[in-house]
């Protein structure tokens, strides 16, 4: 036993460039998770540990917000939306688009300025950047409760998504360059933290977000304490192994995310590689080898109002969504795109 011990903790030094902890596979594709072989376990709340009395004792409550503060996500997940409300540290929840701000419940108020949602149907991970940890939440009845959490999930977890295709998700520590990846297994919704990847050329860069595109996953561009310059990486979904570099200018450097529609890549730019939000636009470019020569279509005041900050796209059916702060009037967008035309916009919130 000692010595597979040591042969098995020396293959986790040599991956150590791209993989932090070690199990049966280097991989995440393929078999679904059996639950034996990971980091570490979620810690389960009280009302992890017996939903039904929680859920009875838990009062179903209302945002009562007349407006959203830097609403920083929007998705529906079965029949439900969820919006991230980022500066009023909540996460809320409704049935229809329709209903008054006000009237949406809150699924979660445990969190400083969150970020995203992720879920697989089942459970639903909120990151709680301001206190690296990592909260999950079921469904009981008509409410939501926090039944696990993972604490000390790296510097600022700032995106995370859950990926059908490795039935994983991914949680990004946007300021210390690690993945961290949870999966459950079939039959239960205990997460379990099985992988911490480690992007060294993001280490010391603050990276918002990442895509998720054919087997491989992108970073945007962000902004470097070491004077890197401003980049886009492109990593091995498996291995995380650096694959292609585009580098950008520096005036579209502080991206936040990147979304693919249709054959075009559209970018959310929040500041210039000095910081200064008077830069943010959004910018779709066929070819990322493109943007080095500033040779994309800023979008922003042309489709948009433009004056705010555009932060995330996300993707319902077969409409998108964008969020931005800065523009109190106009917070959530919705639009189409049809043959490389967007048409359809409208103001959500």
């Amino acid at each position: 036993m000692l010595a597979k011990k040591v042969i098995a903790e020396a293959l986790c030094v040599l991956l150590t460039l791209t993989v932090i902890g070690c199990g049966k596979n280097e991989t995440l594709q393929g078999a679904a998770f059996d639950g034996k072989e990971y980091i570490r376990e979620s810690e389960l709340t009280e009302a992890g540990l017996d939903m039904d009395k929680a859920g009875m004792e838990k009062e179903l409550l209302m945002s009562l917000d007349l407006s959203l503060s830097v609403p920083t996500y929007i998705t529906k997940v079965n029949d439900t939306w969820f919006i991230v409300d980022c500066y009023h540290n909540k996460v809320i929840y409704s049935d229809s688009l329709d209903t008054p701000i006000q009237a949406w419940n809150i699924m979660c108020d445990e969190v400083i300025q969150p970020h995203t949602l992720a879920s697989d149907g089942k459970v639903f991970l909120v990151d709680d950047t301001e206190n690296n940890r990592v909260l999950v939440y079921e469904k009981w009845v008509d409410k939501y409760l926090n039944t696990q959490v993972f604490n000390d999930i790296g510097n600022r977890p700032h995106f995370s998504v859950y990926d059908e295709g490795t039935k994983t998700f991914y949680v990004w520590s946007s300021e210390s360059g690690e993945m961290y990846c949870f999966r459950r297994p079939e039959d239960s919704t205990r997460l379990y933290l099985t992988d911490i990847r480690k992007v060294e050329e993001l280490s010391s860069t603050y990276v918002r977000s990442f895509t998720i595109i054919d087997g491989d996953i992108y970073f945007v561009s962000g902004l470097s304490g070491s004077g890197k310059a401003p980049q886009i990486l492109v990593c091995d979904l498996d291995t995380f192994k650096v694959k292609k570099s585009y580098p950008v200018p520096d005036n579209i450097a502080g991206m936040v995310q990147m979304t693919r529609i249709e054959d075009m890549f559209y970018i959310t730019i929040s500041t210039d590689i000095t910081g200064n939000q008077d830069y943010a636009t959004l910018i779709r470019t066929k070819s990322l080898e493109d943007l080095s020569k500033g040779e994309y279509e800023d979008i922003y005041s042309e489709y948009f109002i433009g004056g705010g900050t555009p932060y995330n796209i996300s993707q319902v059916g077969d409409t998108y969504f964008l969020t931005e702060h800065r523009l109190i009037d106009h917070q959530i967008w919705s639009f189409n795109v049809k043959d490389g035309s967007i048409v359809n916009v409208q103001t959500v919130f």
